[in-house]
């Protein structure tokens, strides 16, 4: 049986302006303004969330702490706004479709939170398309930490030889290295002008292409 394991922010779903959004209210709610740009600071939004309040501050010049202090109410902020803006990559719903009839099994492996990611699957209307899905709070460890991806699978009911990590980040590279599976990345989104110098096994321009490119990879 083969597993083909998603990562969820900027590889299913573009999050980044609700991600950001979420960091700005940390910072207005100090007095700080919005120093964080959806489009522009996209990147940095799928980094997680302490990445864009330590970006903040870094603009702001707001004290170190408020990162550790505001954390929370970045997560509360975002939970209760996290589909507004949010929406899956064109072609994501066809494709997982196209994967589940030639018999692929489907998971998630991601480094949001377990609680926060169920929701927006939910929400996004795909939660019921994968077998297994583990957030970042799911075990002792997360990616780059191949037992992350490796419990994915086994969840799933798979098995690591023939599984499949699909993701956009150095994060997913080092993951899927890491585990001994093959790697492939998004060629879109805030990284796509760098994404070929992480070296992944392929690169997909659009969700049309990915199933077939899957099948080559795992036979």
């Amino acid at each position: 049986m083969r597993t083909a394991v998603f990562d969820l922010d900027g590889t299913l779903a573009d999050t980044s302006a609700d991600l950001i959004a979420a960091a700005n209210a940390c910072f207005v709610a100090r007095g700080f303004g919005t120093p964080l740009d959806p489009v522009a600071d996209a990147l940095t939004a799928f980094r997680g969330g302490r990445a864009m309040l330590r970006l903040g501050v870094e603009r702001t010049g707001a004290p170190d702490v408020l990162i550790d202090e505001e954390y929370q109410r970045l997560l509360d902020h975002y939970a209760a706004h996290i589909d507004v803006h949010t929406v899956l990559y064109p072609g994501v719903e066809a494709a997982l479709d196209r994967l589940a009839g030639a018999g692929w099994v489907l998971a998630v492996c991601t480094n949001k939170p377990e609680g926060l990611a169920e929701t927006l699957l939910t929400r996004l209307g795909i939660r019921t398309r994968f077998a297994a899905m583990l957030g970042a709070d799911t075990l002792p460890v997360r990616k780059p930490d191949p037992e992350h991806l490796r419990e994915t699978v086994r969840r799933a009911g798979g098995a690591q030889a023939r599984s499949v990590l699909v993701g956009d980040t150095v994060t997913d590279r080092d993951t899927a290295r890491n585990a001994g599976v093959p790697v492939v990345l998004v060629n879109f989104g805030p990284q796509a002008a760098r994404t070929a110098e992480l070296a992944p096994d392929a690169l997909f321009d659009h969700y049309d292409d990915l199933p077939g490119m899957l099948d080559r990879l795992v036979a």
